[in-house]
């Protein structure tokens, strides 16, 4: 069978790079042979990415940076259009090598999971990387107007370290992109003993405890995540990883908002057999291409 390559074009501490490491080693463990492609954000460094990987799974394996040129006969896998959107919006920041190698991942077959993050700039990236054919997979609970096949997003705990309980922060905010961040800033008063994970940007507070990611152990070093995004969450990890460590989970957002949120709230923990025959979707839909 054709090799698989998996691209991921977010930030070191966003849920898809760990998506997508996971996703790769499922496909190798099942006898797809498979590859995570990383076009690091142009603002981090392969060292983040790596570090962000060993620091949560217990191997670091299949994994190649910037410069790939796949058979035509290869398959790329995104876990979200934005990793499409996202390198045709940063396309003037990268190198040759890496406009090269995304240009020639993206032309051929490419199943990509539905998502909504760039809605307008979806279409023209596939024609600025001039993708041939798109097979879709879609989580309909959260996308009900979606695309595709179903499919969900689960995690693959199987890959992970074991936890290391070592509790140095009561509260963990997420803010890892303005917006978040600005929603946290209203709540914050009341958690003083708190980290907020975000990024080295000019929109962050100083005053507050800031977390830069990637954060080595980071399910560790809390005893309780609150849950604060205002916006359009699809596929959040954080809350169900602390249900799975039977930790504190605190739902700090409007349960009106119809997204990823309250679906994956209300989501069963996902078994061995519940991930195995969700990502057989993926693996049937693999071997017919």
């Amino acid at each position: 069978m054709n090799r698989v390559n998996i691209v991921c074009t977010s930030k070191p501490g966003d849920g898809l790079l760990r998506y997508s490491y996971e996703h790769c080693c499922a496909l190798n463990s099942l006898g797809i042979k498979t590859q995570l492609v990383i076009i690091p954000n142009p603002k981090h460094t392969k060292e983040e990415y790596k570090k962000s990987i060993t620091d949560q799974y217990k191997t670091y394996q299949n994994v190649i940076f910037d410069d790939y040129t796949p058979s035509k006969n290869e398959i790329t896998l995104v876990l979200g259009r934005s990793m499409i959107t996202l390198a045709y919006l940063d396309r003037k920041n990268y190198t040759e090598n890496q406009l090269l190698t995304l240009h020639l991942l993206f032309r051929e077959k490419l199943i990509s999971i539905y998502s909504e993050n760039h809605i307008k700039q979806y279409p023209t990236a596939l024609k600025y990387f001039t993708s041939k054919k798109v097979f879709d997979l879609c989580d309909f609970d959260v996308y009900p107007n979606g695309e595709g096949i179903q499919y969900e997003k689960i995690i693959n705990f199987d890959e992970y370290k074991p936890i290391n309980n070592d509790i140095q922060y009561k509260n963990l905010f997420l803010g890892t992109n303005e917006t978040y961040y600005k929603e946290i800033e209203k709540h914050i008063h009341k958690y003083p003993d708190h980290g907020i994970v975000t990024y080295n940007e000019k929109w962050i507070n100083p005053k507050l405890n800031n977390l830069f990611a990637p954060i080595e152990n980071i399910l560790g070093k809390f005893e309780t995540y609150v849950y604060t995004k205002p916006n359009f969450d699809p596929a959040p990890r954080l809350f169900v990883e602390f249900k799975w460590l039977n930790k504190n989970v605190e739902y700090v957002r409007d349960k009106s908002i119809k997204d990823g949120g309250l679906v994956y709230w209300n989501r069963p923990q996902p078994t061995k057999e519940i991930y195995l025959n969700n990502i057989n979707i993926l693996v049937e839909l693999i071997r017919e291409l």
